[in-house]
């Protein structure tokens, strides 16, 4: 078993930065891996940026050069988001499911709203 819990979401003008924060405990050994997802309203969920415990790393073409997902240590990932744009507002949830079952864990979310 695993959970998440993300922070560092807030409000920030076109342009600025937020780094967000997500942090697993529990039984490690379960994931190897942690991804953040965004879903604003009307818009279907969408898969921003993992990790993988070996150091591999996914965007999605519309962060691009604009977010960098890291990881701090074995328990934390962050998400270093730059040049935010307003189509960036969504609640962000980081993401793992369990290697050997069918379980996905999801944190409660961060909200991040991008004013023009």
């Amino acid at each position: 078993q695993v959970q998440l819990v993300e922070s560092g979401g807030g409000l920030v003008q076109a342009g600025g930065s937020l780094r967000l924060s997500c942090v697993a405990s529990g039984n490690m050994f379960d994931i190897n891996f942690i991804d953040w997802y965004r879903q604003a309203p009307g818009k279907q969920r969408e898969l921003v940026a993992g990790i993988t415990f070996g150091g591999s790393v996914n965007y999605a073409d519309s962060v691009k050069g604009r977010f960098t997902i890291s990881r701090d240590n074995k328990n934390t990932v962050n998400l270093q988001m730059n040049s935010l744009e307003p189509e960036d507002t969504a609640v962000y949830h980081c993401h793992s499911k369990a290697r050997f079952r069918e379980v996905n864990y999801w944190g409660l979310g961060t909200q991040v709203t991008v004013s023009s």
